[in-house]
């Protein structure tokens, strides 16, 4: 099981004050989809770049990695590492990787949207069936 350098309120403390709500909106949108997920704190620091992810914590199944939640000075995201295989009806997913796609949050409002939720879920789901 992997360790982690920073607690999830460290995290908190060093992300950007003005992306903080949204960052803990996302990160208990999770946690109403999958309670039982494994919370994983990334050992990153907050980047030197405003391009730059900060990396906050990720949530596994069974070891396996489904969704994370990061900031940049002016939104948050939550990315999916299985989000070319995610359903997407809504159209939110962006990324051109080889798996993982990210959802842009702009206010806590963002991670409460239906379609949002419905993505995390769906993520869960996929999680627990074996990969293509």
């Amino acid at each position: 099981m992997p360790t982690a350098g920073f607690t999830l309120s460290e995290h908190l403390k060093n992300t950007p004050a003005a992306v903080r709500p949204t960052v803990k909106a996302a990160i208990q949108t999770v946690k109403k989809a999958a309670p039982k997920a494994e919370e994983i704190t990334y050992r990153s620091k907050p980047p030197r770049s405003r391009s730059a992810m900060y990396k906050i914590a990720r949530y596994a199944l069974d070891g396996v990695n489904v969704v994370g939640v990061g900031a940049f000075t002016g939104h948050s995201a939550l990315f999916f590492y299985r989000g070319r295989e995610l359903d997407d009806g809504s159209g939110l997913l962006h990324g051109s990787g080889k798996d993982s796609r990210f959802v842009t949050l702009r206010s806590p409002a963002d991670a409460g949207r239906p379609a949002i939720r419905s993505l995390v879920r769906k993520a869960f789901k996929l999680a627990k069936q074996p990969p293509t």
